[in-house]
């Protein structure tokens, strides 16, 4: 049988980072088989979390992440509809609870919630875990059904055999086996007619013929649940596969609502979707070789759910920056440039050549909202300090960068041709004349015509970028504030 995952998230904002490896996950399982399906599900029960606009995020992210789904309410499918308050609609889910009802696996409960609160206060009351004891189990079939048809409120709970214990099979936690008297009798149809997730994804995965169940585990202690409801219609149990979580440090989850970024938000910091993939692949999954960059094939051969870890994994943004630098700098420059022409269009306003900008840029910015603060000296040339001349690692003062600016001033003011090629030819002709190593030459001319310590390229290539009449506007302003000093 071919394998078929899916991802199914709830509509209620942003793309947390850890729902989106979820997504990766599900999706590199699916691929790993030639004839495999990826199928997105939109979980919109739970109708009073619903976010408007996020089913549009969703399929953005998934656009963005280039994460393919086969079958999906955007792209359809023999197994829809792929949103499952369409589902409620038709009534699907109504049908099975009655089904699971008659196969004794569920039962109605006709209680209001004043009952259920008062067990719960007295179970806690004597340091229990909230366990409901309902009634309604002991009213017959027959005469539940009689309510229902008479109009009264009810919801569907879990029917939970008093004794012995259920297991499931996980790929990463192994076999995990519970106590039935531990498990809840858990609502599966709420008194609105819409089924909870704990009824509602059973049903699902069944109905389109999911094989591996790929979600976060988190969800395990409700997997022995699930099992009842599969046995309970004798039907075959996916493999599951629970991840750890994704966490921001050692003791606490990251999460939106504490502020943490999600993928809309690395985005809009400057980050590629390529790179936050091949980031959040590897928080939680080891691969067999010794190497961190994956493109989105090499992650779909690489990849092997026996090699996923069972403890969190702590997000490191300073290692994503990382990652992300190494893709930009492996872009060719004309898709680089395409890539960061608006942030250089919106930094500078002066009449450079935007593109030899970006070469520069790209060896030194890690992200792509870096650029403009880098930028700035091309409009602006600010007045510096002179003390900045220090540099114990280029071996200059004050003193050795006048000697080098006023060396270089009639060599460039020589040169009409300012390419990067010409303006390397005859400047590091320089060092040797003088007696004098490559930086304590070029490092006080980047500063004489920038004003900055720190820039992306160096002195040629800027002074190129520049051009004659604005480097040596420059460099003679800086040669007379050392003088003056």
């Amino acid at each position: 049988m071919a394998i078929r995952t899916r991802f199914a998230p709830s509509p209620t904002g942003y793309m947390h980072i850890g729902n989106l490896r979820t997504a990766l996950y599900a999706y590199l399982v699916a691929k790993k088989d030639k004839d495999g399906k990826f199928l997105l599900r939109i979980e919109d029960t739970d109708q009073g979390r619903l976010v408007e606009g996020a089913t549009d995020i969703i399929y953005q992210t998934l656009k963005d992440c280039n994460l393919k789904h086969d079958e999906g309410p955007d792209v359809g499918g023999d197994y829809g509809p792929y949103v499952q308050s369409e589902r409620v609609n038709e009534g699907i889910y109504h049908d099975y609870a009655v089904k699971l009802i008659k196969r004794g696996g569920a039962h109605y409960c006709f209680c209001d919630q004043e009952l259920v609160d008062t067990q719960r206060e007295l179970q806690e009351a004597r340091g229990e875990s909230f366990k409901f004891d309902d009634p309604c189990k002991k009213i017959s079939l027959e005469e539940a059904e009689k309510r229902v048809a008479n109009g009264e409120n009810y919801v569907v709970r879990l029917t939970v055999p008093e004794s012995g214990t259920t297991y499931f099979d996980d790929e990463v936690y192994g076999r995990i086996t519970v106590d039935n008297e531990t498990l809840d009798e858990s609502i599966l149809i709420k008194s609105d007619g819409f089924p909870t997730y704990n009824f509602a994804n059973v049903i699902d995965d069944h109905l389109m013929g999911i094989t591996d169940v790929v979600r976060g585990n988190e969800y395990l202690s409700s997997s022995a649940k699930y099992n009842l409801i599969y046995n309970a219609f004798e039907w075959d149990i996916p493999r599951y596969i629970h991840c750890p979580p994704v966490m921001k440090d050692e003791h606490n989850k990251l999460s939106k609502r504490n502020g943490d970024a999600s993928f809309q938000d690395l985005q809009d910091k400057g980050y590629l979707p390529e790179a936050i993939l091949n980031y959040i692949a590897l928080l939680g999954w080891a691969p067999e070789e010794d190497r961190e960059i994956y493109s989105l094939e090499e992650l779909t051969q690489a990849f092997n759910v026996k090699r996923i870890g069972t403890s969190g994994a702590i997000f490191d943004i300073e290692k994503l920056t990382w990652l992300n630098g190494m893709y930009l700098r492996a872009m060719d420059l004309d898709s680089y440039y395409n890539l960061v022409e608006p942030y250089i269009i919106d930094a500078i306003k002066g009449n450079f050549d935007k593109k030899a900008i970006a070469k520069i840029v790209q060896q030194r910015a890690n992200t792509l909202i870096e650029i403009p603060g880098m930028l700035g000296f091309f409009d602006e040339f600010k007045d510096f300090d002179i003390e900045l001349y220090n540099n114990k690692k280029m071996k200059t003062n004050p003193e050795v960068a006048l000697k080098a600016l006023e060396a270089a001033k009639p060599i460039l003011e020589s040169i009409n041709d300012y390419s990067e090629e010409n303006l390397h030819n005859e400047l590091l002709k320089l060092p040797e004349a003088l007696e004098m190593k490559n930086g304590q030459v070029l490092f006080p001319i980047r500063l004489a015509i920038t004003g900055e310590q720190f820039t992306p390229g160096g002195a040629i290539e800027i002074a190129s970028i520049l051009g004659k009449e604005e480097t040596l506007a420059r460099l003679n302003k800086s040669i007379e504030a050392l003088k003056n000093a």
